[in-house]
């Protein structure tokens, strides 16, 4: 019999410490790197507790390999078993969503992640959690980068790239924490409000995973609607989040970013108020978009009762992450960027913009998760955007633009290509289409005919392709002329100093 009601609520909901653990039917779901992070922090603290692992084929060796007698090994995660537990532990790429773990959850199982354990074993961590579409890893970077810049011990953790789990035991003064929409309901699950919650913007995307767009946004802004965080920082600028305020609960503080009576942009300088700080142009973060992230960490400086305006110059010694509009450098004439992480068609967008005057080929295209690239294609057009306005495209034209994808099943190339012929015609700039990354590289070197910039900000996964963004940005490079082994490193990851 499970210990949680119908409707897959516990009556311990809300606390999810390891220990609580211990008498429970558990198990596992994922054996990737944060499966794994779950597996030994449970075990650090209850080292005889029966579990299952439920995981790949390909990954049941390696947990037989523990030689933990203590462990089950199972490769199908059916409705059935997945509800014979009172608790299961899955890795943030599992969808609670999926068909067995609805079935499940309707029995009485609960489902957790590793970031649910962590906030319950750490409830007193002074953590900034930080979200968005766009842009939640370069803002949880460099904040810590500026907490660090100011003397303070400073984990760089989450989703970025090192799971909260293997800090378990560590220290740190404040915690950076990147949070992906799928490990955002964990905050709330654990019980622990977070000291500041920063969302940066919302735009849809993993619709595959949530299922819908209504649904997606609902479990980004759980980290500000349902995990009560001591301080909401939110984006004056984003449309979904300027109504949001006034519906949270009503014992978080809002503190807004992108207006004038808070940090601000006005073009490159950058403003507290009516005071103005700096100049932002020599700062090594691309674009106006990047920049304004500069404005979020701010703000989540000043919630923390720090001196955030002592501390903003200090941005200038950021170092920009990997695949992250990141110029590998120039090769007979081209400079080639790679913008891996772009996975939405704004994200792409916003990318072209960064090189508004210059000859750029774009690349698009990848996994179809359903997206529609309608206001993308509209932008690029030259019909008038609004009464009033005189034609034009809404963002900078490229000098081409190549599709990706073109006979490879569940790839978006083929629809990306047949919404922009008319802008291509209308604007003046070449389409082309291509089946994979390597084609079109050379389709773009022949468009710039030795000079400007390829671009590859595909505004799409790179699921069926690739394993990750990484593997495809590692493949850009290496197909440009650069070392891979050069490009994916995350400064700061850890705690430091």
């Amino acid at each position: 019999m499970h210990d949680s009601h119908p409707d897959g609520e516990s009556p311990a909901d809300g606390d999810f410490g390891i220990r609580r653990l211990d008498g429970r039917h558990v198990a596992l779901w994922g054996w990737g790197r944060e499966g794994r992070a779950a597996y030994r922090a449970i075990r650090a603290r209850l080292p005889a507790l029966p579990l299952t692992l439920f995981c790949g084929g390909d990954e049941a060796a390696d947990a037989h390999a523990l030689g933990d007698a203590a462990l089950s090994v199972e490769t199908e995660a059916s409705a059935g078993r997945l509800g014979a537990f009172d608790v299961v532990i899955k890795s943030p790429g599992i969808s609670p969503y999926r068909p067995e773990a609805l079935a499940a959850a309707h029995e009485g199982t609960r489902f957790v992640g590793g970031t649910a354990l962590w906030f319950a074993e750490r409830p007193d961590a002074n953590t900034v959690c930080v979200t968005g579409t766009k842009g939640k890893s370069t803002t949880t970077a460099l904040l810590a980068h500026l907490l660090r810049a100011g003397g303070h011990r400073t984990a760089l953790c989450g989703n970025i790239g090192l799971p909260l789990l293997e800090l378990l035991d560590a220290e740190a003064e404040f915690w950076a924490v990147e949070l992906s929409s799928y490990q955002t309901r964990d905050v709330a699950a654990s019980g622990v409000r977070p000291k500041v919650a920063v969302v940066t913007n919302i735009f849809p995307e993993h619709l595959d995973w949530h299922g819908s767009e209504a649904r997606y946004v609902e479990d980004k802004l759980a980290l500000v609607s349902e995990a009560r965080p001591h301080v909401a920082v939110l984006n004056a600028a984003d449309r979904r989040l300027a109504g949001l305020g006034a519906r949270l609960p009503g014992d978080s503080q809002v503190r807004w970013f992108g207006r004038e009576d808070g940090w601000h942009l006005r073009g490159d300088l950058l403003y507290r108020g009516d005071a103005r700080v700096l100049d932002t142009a020599s700062i090594p973060l691309p674009g106006r978009h990047n920049r304004g992230n500069l404005c979020a960490v701010l703000t989540a400086v000043e919630a923390l009762g720090l001196d955030a305006a002592a501390l903003a110059p200090h941005a200038a010694s950021f170092a920009p992450l990997p695949h992250r509009l990141q110029t590998l450098g120039v090769r007979e004439g081209i400079v080639y960027v790679n913008d891996s992480i772009s996975t939405t068609p704004h994200a792409s967008l916003a990318a072209l913009e960064v090189f508004r005057g210059r000859r750029v080929a774009l690349l698009v295209g990848g996994h179809d998760r359903g997206l529609d690239w309608t206001d993308f294609a509209e932008a690029l057009s030259n019909r008038p955007r609004e009464a009033g306005q005189p034609p034009g495209p809404a963002c900078a034209t490229p000098v081409a633009i190549v599709t990706m994808g073109h006979g490879v099943p569940h790839q978006n190339g083929g629809r990306i290509h047949a919404l922009l012929e008319a802008p291509a015609r209308e604007a003046g700039f070449a389409l082309h289409a291509a089946r994979d990354l390597e084609e079109a590289l050379a389709l773009a070197r022949g468009a710039l005919a030795g000079e400007g910039v390829v671009l590859m900000s595909p505004g799409a996964p790179s699921y069926g392709v690739y394993r990750d963004f990484t593997e495809r940005g590692r493949h850009f490079a290496q197909l440009a002329g650069f070392s891979p082994e050069a490009i994916t490193a995350i400064p700061g990851l850890g705690i430091a100093p």
